[in-house]
């Protein structure tokens, strides 16, 4: 968890980048801004508001942690305070280099170092990466004599951070612990900031184990199970729902626990394990036999953990419950399946 009431912004830096497919260009500032202190707790909201989960990362390279650009640069800052500035032109110009999707827009490039953050109970220092690329339009209303005028001007929504970074110094190491957000992008264009200029790769704790685990036994669940056992709709609603509820009445995961309560027959469960397996073969991940449970991870998975049964256009059934009282069937008159629902009363 992300504490950042105490929270001081030591420095910023602001320079503008635009699209580098489009020559747009980059505007350097000469020096860090200097700020009032009520602009300054703006900011810290404007910054910090976003980071509400417990989703963490670590800066990577696939051959050399030190070859990932942003990582060599927090480095340097960390070590050196002094060379902020120098830096904060090397972090703009490494984010140009990236910012190549047609649909990446010009804006402005922040860069802060903050003190004070509590993240997980350690107290840390911070470089703050963040970029504003959307303009709203203000209502601006003053009054006169004996009436009141309006006029409007374009301006940055404190409470809607575009994209942004949080690098927190700790577990150097590891790439350190990284936040990041990007409520602007969407699809492949998202990718330019967390994938080309971060290079992210989420952190491996207890929110990540639990979230890969959620995610494996849900495509096991409604990709493999009928492709290997011809498990109906309704089976496998139960089989998702067993297992969001086994997540949510324990505080500790362990593997051979959840296969029994939740799978039950033997060959299930060896089909489970060889297909968990290839999962993490194929996603390069590695689930542990036991870990603690995230709760914020299974609130997150439980918004798309949805035992629906969608018939056609027409209906969909939600089941929460008890399988039995699911019966299919096929009406040969009408020449359609039909499912009979039984329930004890109707609300």
């Amino acid at each position: 968890m992300i504490i950042s009431e105490e929270a001081i912004l030591g420095k910023l830096v602001i320079h503008k980048t635009g699209n580098k497919s489009r020559e747009e260009g980059i505007k350097f500032s000469k020096s860090p801004i200097q700020l009032s202190e009520a602009i300054k707790d703006l900011l810290i909201r404007y910054f910090l508001s976003p980071f509400k989960n417990n989703e963490y990362f670590n800066l990577h390279h696939d051959a050399d942690l030190n070859l990932n650009e942003v990582y060599h640069f927090a480095c340097s800052v960390f070590d050196d305070p002094g060379s902020f500035y120098l830096n904060s032109v090397n972090l703009a110009n490494h984010l140009y280099e990236h910012s190549v999707h047609p649909k990446v827009k010009a804006g402005e490039f922040y860069v802060a170092y903050f003190q004070n953050l509590m993240v997980d109970g350690e107290e840390v220092d911070a470089i703050g990466l963040f970029k504003s690329e959307s303009r709203e339009t203000f209502l601006k209303v003053y009054p006169t004599s004996d009436n009141f005028t309006i006029d409007h001007e374009d301006g940055i929504n404190i409470n809607k951070l575009d994209k942004g970074c949080l690098i927190f110094n700790t577990e150097r190491e590891n790439g350190f612990v990284v936040v990041s957000v990007d409520n602007l992008s969407k699809g492949s264009d998202a990718q330019y900031w967390m994938d080309s200029f971060l290079n992210l790769r989420q952190r491996n704790d207890e929110y990540f184990q639990t979230s890969q685990t959620l995610t494996l036994c849900k495509q096991f669940v409604t990709e493999k199970l009928p492709e290997s056992f011809q498990i109906d709709k309704p089976g496998q609603a139960e089989l998702l729902n067993k297992s969001m509820k086994f997540f949510k009445e324990n505080d500790n995961f362990v593997m051979e626990e959840f296969v029994s309560e939740v799978f039950e027959q033997p060959e299930v469960i060896e089909t489970f394990n060889e297909y968990r397996r290839d999962f993490e073969a194929e996603r390069e991940v590695k689930i542990n036999d036991d870990f603690d449970i995230s709760g914020q991870a299974v609130k997150r998975q439980s918004k798309v953990y949805k035992s629906i049964i969608k018939l056609d256009k027409s209906f969909h059934i939600y089941v929460h419950g008890n399988r039995d009282n699911i019966e299919k069937g096929y009406d040969e008159d009408r020449g359609m399946d039909f499912y009979r629902l039984f329930f004890k009363e109707e609300s």
